[in-house]
């Protein structure tokens, strides 16, 4: 993301079926600044055949340290519901909506040989929002592939933010909030002692020393 003394966007990447989970956990300042989430795994689990599209919206998936698979919500191994799905790569489609806890890249896969099509998957993302608290992506959670008003960001050096939980629970102390998100800097109050980068229709997070 980015602020006008800073920028953040946090991004990390796991995989699950041939899918890719990017944990964004974010900062849009103006200067930009990515952190790494969770390692890179990947695993070879296909589509479970829970739904007609893989990981579609209101489906779960399971919450491992080397995979992600699609399951049952009903299932003991949910721990993650999916709330917005799109076709695509993430950066050239729409954003997930702003509570997301964390985003799965799903890489495209192939009809199986028997040409009836069931096994194919094509490329996409699917905006994961978590079955329990905490949630990262909420307001001051620290976390989340969009930073939003409510959370809170640090200096990260070189013009540079990132995110961190408001409570000083994370591995940073909070040094501002963004209190408010406006169209241009020149709404933002007086107070205002960073701008953020938030993009949507109101791009520009105003955000105060906490």
């Amino acid at each position: 993301m980015r602020a006008s003394s800073v920028g953040r966007r946090c991004a990390g990447v796991m995989c699950a079926l041939l899918l890719t989970v990017a944990a964004l956990t974010g900062c849009d300042h103006w200067s930009d600044s990515r952190s790494a989430g969770p390692g890179a795994v990947t695993t070879s689990a296909g589509p479970s055949g829970y739904g007609a599209v893989f990981l579609a919206v209101d489906e779960c998936s399971s919450f491992g340290t080397t995979s992600f698979t699609e399951v049952p919500c009903t299932s003991e191994r949910a721990a993650a519901r999916v709330v917005a799905r799109y076709d695509g790569g993430v950066t050239d489609g729409p954003p997930c909506p702003p509570t997301t806890d964390f985003v799965l890249h799903i890489s495209e896969t192939r009809a199986a040989a028997d040409g009836n099509g069931d096994s194919a998957v094509p490329q996409g993302y699917a905006c994961m929002r978590k079955l329990e608290a905490p949630h990262p992506g909420d307001p001051g959670g620290g976390g989340g592939p969009r930073t939003i008003v409510g959370d809170c960001v640090y200096s990260a050096g070189s013009g540079q933010v990132r995110e961190t939980a408001c409570d000083g629970k994370g591995r940073k102390p909070p040094e501002y909030r963004v209190t408010s998100a406006v169209a241009e800097r020149s709404e933002c109050p007086s107070a205002t002692a960073l701008y953020v980068q938030l993009g949507g229709g109101r791009p520009v997070g105003c955000a105060r020393p906490v």
